[in-house]
């Protein structure tokens, strides 16, 4: 690998080719202002701060093998040219939504020429590897375990369900986060104040400031262009355009939110809004709510998750909840959006503030346990439904007592459950809303139960406790 002529340190190169390229006016500002060295990047002090071991291996040109996951705009592409300028490394990029098997191997095949007859390094860097497949991942591992290559790979979806294992096992993933508030607006002001920028020629006024910052959301390319758009639009005066909060408003139309319909957002946003509804909060419901609804996610997706809501977390506690949640699911299928939003809406807080009970989801554990670990026992001979004369022959349905017969339509001397887990009990309500009354009905039938077995047998106890 070329060296200057101190000892061990890399020579420079440049980050994106000619030294003056990044200052080309014509190119975009988000071009032009992307860092060049560490002391300029922004953010990612996690990763990147004092002392970090990534910064360290940068500094020190020797960068391994990592894949960088996080947001857009928040430095992964800067991030990966800067530890190639820092290696002294020729720096190729590939885009994992353009290229293929062949772009690889020629791109691979030019990196150990290079190596064999320079000594100089490669890194190879894959923007959204994600979007690579197991046979295009496959061909970059063996490069990468015999060091042909440095592989920085970026992506924005979680490399635990999009990268094969063999690939992760000799890469270290390093997360990164949505830029600050503070961190966007100071790329923000340095792009007004840096030669490469619009120094001397734009000024913003402060609430135009805020608000790109604010619409932003942690994405520095997205302020950088709004910025960029707001500024070509302003008229100059007296040499300097003054950027007004209606041109950034203009510029931004709205804001970007983060969030695939495959991928980790889409869970991640749901699960939050599921919890919102768990932990009785309808304001929390509504916010996750609509970020959903804005980003474009499926209503029918939405409506299926409150319907299961309902029993699970809701339950007997209020049994109308799954009523309004399923009215909730016909409404959004008969009109969809945006009048859809109502009815989601509605069910939303309903069930927010209803009492909770997962009484039901309690007992399918236990039930899970007890026939997993229990005898399967057969159905009970009079439990059995004689449909023939050679099951009644058999004894199919013989000694069974129509619990209508009986007063109160109920049977205390009759079992149900199969010897192996007679007398167990599953479900246990809670105190909480209409379960309350389902609680005082369950004790005291029961207890008649227990009565009755104790009539029969002269036991004490006429039950066990259910397992788990």
């Amino acid at each position: 690998m070329p060296r200057s002529g101190r000892q061990g340190a890399p020579t420079p190169r440049p980050l994106f080719g000619p030294a003056d390229q990044g200052a080309r006016p014509d190119r975009p500002l988000a071009a032009r202002m992307r860092p060049r060295d560490l002391e300029e990047f922004v953010g990612q002090d996690q990763i990147v701060g004092e002392d970090r071991v990534l910064r360290r291996a940068i500094e020190a040109g020797q960068p391994p093998s990592f894949i960088l996951w996080g947001p857009p705009g928040t430095g992964k592409t800067t991030l990966a040219a800067i530890a190639a300028r820092r290696a002294g490394a020729r720096f190729v990029a590939l885009s994992a939504v353009s290229a293929g098997v062949a772009d690889l191997r020629r791109v691979i095949d030019e990196a150990r020429q290079v190596r064999a007859a320079t000594g100089e390094r490669t890194v190879l860097f894959i923007d959204e590897i994600h979007r690579f497949n197991k046979a295009q991942q496959d061909v970059v591992l063996p490069h990468v375990e015999e060091g042909d290559v440095v592989l920085i790979g970026a992506t924005t979806e979680n490399p635990s369900f999009e990268v094969i294992n063999a690939l992760l096992s000799r890469t270290r993933v390093y997360t990164l986060k949505p830029l600050s508030d503070d961190e966007v607006r100071a790329i923000v002001d340095r792009a007004l104040s840096d030669e490469r920028g619009l120094r001397g020629t734009a000024s913003l006024e402060p609430e135009a400031r805020d608000l790109l910052v604010s619409v932003a959301n942690g994405d520095a390319r997205v302020a950088l262009n709004a910025l960029e758009l707001a500024y070509d639009a302003t008229a100059p005066s007296d040499g300097k355009r003054v950027v007004t909060a209606d041109a950034v408003r203009d510029a931004l139309q709205r804001r970007t939110l983060l969030y695939d319909r495959a991928g980790e957002g889409h869970y991640d946003t749901i699960s939050a809004f599921i919890k919102s509804i768990r932990g009785s909060d309808p304001d929390a419901g509504l916010y996750w709510l609509v970020r959903m609804i804005d980003a474009g996610e499926d209503p029918m997706f939405i409506a299926r998750r409150l319907v299961i809501l309902a029993s699970e977390d809701v339950g007997l506690a209020d049994p109308q909840g799954l009523v309004v949640a399923s009215a909730a699911q016909q409404a959004v299928h008969l009109i969809g959006l945006p009048e859809g939003y109502y009815p989601l809406a509605e069910a939303t807080v309903y069930l927010a503030l209803a009492p909770k009970s997962d009484s039901l989801k309690t007992a399918r554990g236990r039930l899970e346990q007890d026939i997993a670990t229990t005898r399967a026992d057969p159905v009970p001979l009079h439990l059995r439904n004689a449909a023939t004369g050679l099951m009644r022959q058999l004894g199919y349905g013989t000694g069974y007592r129509y619990a209508h017969d009986r007063p109160e339509h109920f049977d205390p001397d009759e079992v149900f459950l199969p010897p192996s887990v007679e007398g167990r009990r599953y479900y246990e309500p809670t105190e909480m809303g209409a379960e309350a009354e389902l609680k005082r009905r369950v004790e005291d039938l029961r207890r008649s139960v227990r009565e009755a077995a104790r009539a029969r047998t002269g036991s004490r106890s006429g039950e066990r406790p259910a397992s788990g």
